[in-house]
């Protein structure tokens, strides 16, 4: 009896896949939904299920489902995947990032050059982006604030100064733009902290350029994507790129030391995660 409960919510779920690649989620939709009632506990059924109302934009829909396949299944990378799409689209976005950065930990281990992983990561790289960009503008609204009142309040003691003390007005007024000078140098310099800047070589992958996202180093000494690396040597050869000496996937080790740099650097540069 239960084994046929298993072979029924099975062919359900095929009949959701072939409606879902038809675009009929509706009747995709329902079969998942019988396909859950039969058997609860497997999360490609909830999975699945997210996966039509992501299509709908019903997030709210989408957040139920990941939260109980995710319940299911600690390390279900599209369950963490799309649940921290649902939040981010609910404007939860600290809980959604993280939950992207659980599901990219996640897919990296279990396949590092997979679809998901690079549609993760753009997902993950759009939402910081966008963090980075509501707290600049709201630190740059601060910081002009901040000047302006900074500038009256110097520029008042002045007049009050000039008006209480006779003679050395000159001076006065030398030593007051003096301090206006440095009141300048000093938020000029606040706002370098979210001023772009070149992003250093060595955070750099040597192939695509881009800032590293998962850095492994070779015995050559040479750090690559991982992705892009692999790729490399299942599709043209098992051989380091420039120095051409043969390398294998089990001789890549994954680099810790320039990993911690580039959240470090991500850290402090928001602006980095930007995707051209």
């Amino acid at each position: 009896m239960v084994k046929g409960v298993k072979v029924q919510a099975e062919q359900l779920k095929q009949d959701g896949n072939l409606y879902f690649k038809k675009n009929r989620l509706g009747a995709a939709i329902d079969a998942y939904t019988e396909a859950i009632t039969l058997c609860p506990k497997v999360v490609v059924y909830w999975t699945n299920r997210a996966l039509c109302h992501r299509k709908r934009n019903d997030w709210v829909r989408v957040e139920e489902d990941c939260r109980k396949a995710v319940q299911l299944d600690r390390n279900s990378v599209k369950g963490h995947y799309m649940l921290g799409l649902a939040l981010l689209h609910r404007e939860k976005y600290a809980e959604g990032i993280q939950e992207l950065q659980r599901s990219l930990d996640l897919g990296r281990g279990a396949d590092p050059h997979s679809y998901i992983v690079e549609e993760i990561w753009q997902e993950l790289a759009r939402a910081k982006y966008q963090e980075w960009e509501r707290d600049s503008t709201q630190r740059s609204w601060d910081l002009q604030n901040l000047k302006q009142s900074c500038e009256v309040a110097l520029k008042e003691k002045h007049l009050r100064d000039v008006t209480q003390i006779e003679g050395f007005i000159d001076e006065f007024t030398d030593t007051t733009s003096k301090q206006l000078e440095a009141l300048n140098s000093v938020f000029s310099k606040a706002a370098e902290f979210d001023t772009p800047v070149e992003i250093p070589d060595y955070l750099c992958c040597r192939i695509t350029l881009d800032i590293f996202r998962d850095p492994v180093i070779a015995p050559s000494g040479i750090t690559y994507e991982r992705a892009v690396i692999l790729e490399h040597l299942e599709k043209v050869g098992n051989f380091d790129p420039i120095t051409r000496e043969h390398l294998s996937p089990s001789q890549l080790v994954q680099n810790l030391a320039i990993k911690e740099a580039v959240q470090a650097f991500l850290q402090k540069h928001g602006w980095a995660y930007r995707m051209d």
